[in-house]
């Protein structure tokens, strides 16, 4: 157990090396090419009211967010107060900047600090959830495909992206095998103490999975996960008509636009930073080539698009997760007060 605890600030350390490592990398091939002051006059001819706008979109999501996890927690046996839950949420958010993909945990811990619902089964949810937002993503894909192919073609092409059907073919078939040894195997070693800890929170995490067959509100929850991807959506497309040269984008680019600043969010840099400049260097040049334009002319734009939109969700993260550490802190305090009258 000592040497967890020494390596434990270690792995700590190098996650955030690494994190940060991707962002610079990133961030490199984003500005690789570019002139600056080019994109200095085009952020400063920016409307920001439209930012603004979007905003309150951003800030939507939170609060559709808050109230679908609860809706999650309820077949768990947990209704928690959807306050507690956007609150929980922001915290986790804040922590991603940190260190990528610590949120979920983050959050797992404050939520079981408030509401004392165990970590395990609140982090299955959250897994479950991202499961549904991948599900939604990928809806918005078929959306592209079907009206933007050219540009998601040249996307491709300019990206340098190479996937591997193989490869996606096998790690699938990896997961799944991995998922059978477990429960077939789970029992035989559930007595050894460590182990038997890493199964106990294992299968607590699969309990949270499975909720999604027990919601005893489907419609409501189907409803509640779209308006957060259209919340995701204007969030994303409202910011196109700060700048003139994105002003004419239509709904169809605005799917477009969506799904590569999700490709660029999901590469493990802190707060996505480089990694989504870069995406969207690429794909607002690969939107500008399917219109005929130059690739170099769109790219120099999409840098311009980043900077505003991702600033714009890093104040929302910020903001949202500062305000978030007292509240939480007296909801605990008032938590364990009720604890201690109740003994």
């Amino acid at each position: 157990m000592e040497n967890n605890k020494k390596s434990s600030p270690l792995k700590t350390i190098l996650t955030i090396v690494i994190s940060l490592a991707f962002a610079v990398l990133f961030m490199w091939l984003a500005f690789r090419g570019l002139d600056f002051e080019n994109i200095k006059i085009s952020l400063a001819k920016a409307n920001y009211l439209w930012v603004l706008a979007a905003m309150v979109f951003g800030l939507l999501a939170y609060w559709f967010r808050a109230i679908r996890w609860n809706l999650l927690l309820e077949p768990l046996g947990y209704q928690i107060s959807n306050s507690n839950s956007l609150w929980t949420i922001s915290f986790g958010y804040l922590m991603n900047l940190t260190i990528p993909r610590s949120g979920e945990l983050a959050r797992s811990t404050a939520l079981y600090g408030v509401e004392k619902v165990p970590v395990d089964k609140s982090f299955g949810t959250i897994i479950l959830e991202r499961v549904i937002d991948l599900v939604c993503m990928l809806g918005f894909l078929a959306l592209t495909l079907v009206f933007k192919y050219d540009a998601i073609a040249a996307f491709y092409h300019q990206s340098g992206l190479k996937i591997n059907p193989v490869y996606v073919v096998s790690v699938v078939l990896i997961l799944v095998l991995g998922v059978f040894i477990f429960f077939k195997f789970k029992d035989k070693f559930a007595h050894l103490p460590f182990i038997g800890k890493v199964i106990e929170f294992v299968e607590g995490i699969f309990h949270g999975l499975t909720t999604i067959f027990k919601l005893k509100q489907k419609t409501k929850f189907i409803v509640l996960s779209v308006a957060i991807w259209v919340s995701y959506y204007f969030a994303a497309y409202l910011v196109c008509f700060a700048l003139p040269e994105t002003a004419h984008f239509t709904i169809a680019d605005g799917f477009f636009v969506i799904v590569v600043g999700t490709l660029g969010m999901m590469v493990p840099a802190s707060g996505g930073i480089g990694a989504f400049h870069f995406a969207m260097k690429v794909g607002i040049g690969a939107l500008f080539f399917s219109y005929g334009k130059t690739f170099e002319e769109g790219a120099a734009v999409g840098l311009s698009y980043a900077f505003i939109s991702h600033t714009m969700q890093l104040v929302i993260m910020a903001v949202m997760g500062f305000i978030s550490i007292p509240v939480l802190a007296k909801e605990r305090n008032k938590a364990v007060s009720s604890i201690k009258l109740s003994e």
